[in-house]
């Protein structure tokens, strides 16, 4: 929750700092037609909603009233929602900061462009390792047999 809540902190304050800065006559974006700053608006815009759902999927689990039932059906799905929408919002956020990256370069380095791309990509692989597993196991515990399904095993054969 903690990182979904600086997710959205950074991507809200980033749409209002576009890069390359604003045409002080008119206001609006000095690069916006540039299609890297529209990958940036589209990226800032997805991982700035994607990290509110987390948010709200991981305050739904510390405010649920801890019922029987909840731990069966209800928690495992919001968990899941929440896992989801932030591994979404870390990759958005990386893809907002790649096209910044080309929009602030302008084309004059075009060789670190690649480089710093691929780098962006190690976060989001490295919380996609790290939390699959979880995630695997909350998948099959709410859509495969789970913890509580009979293994019919006879005896008498």
């Amino acid at each position: 929750m903690l990182l979904a809540t600086l997710i959205t902190t950074v991507m809200f304050a980033a749409i209002f700092t576009v890069p390359g800065g604003n045409d002080n006559n008119r206001g609006t974006p000095i690069v916006l037609a540039s299609t890297s700053f529209i990958i940036f608006a589209v990226a800032d815009a997805f991982a700035l909603f994607s990290s509110v759902t987390s948010i709200l999927m991981f305050l739904s689990i510390l405010t649920s009233r801890y019922a029987e039932e909840d731990f069966v059906e209800s928690l495992p799905k919001r968990l899941v929602v929440g896992l989801a929408t932030l591994f979404c919002s870390i990759a958005a956020m990386l893809v907002a900061f790649a096209a910044t990256f080309c929009v602030v370069l302008d084309h004059r380095l075009k060789w670190i462009v690649v480089p710093v791309s691929l780098g962006s990509s190690v976060p989001v692989t490295l919380f996609a390792f790290l939390q699959f597993p979880l995630f695997v196991d909350m998948i099959h515990s709410l859509y495969g047999a789970g913890i509580f399904a009979r293994k019919s095993i006879d005896m008498l054969y």
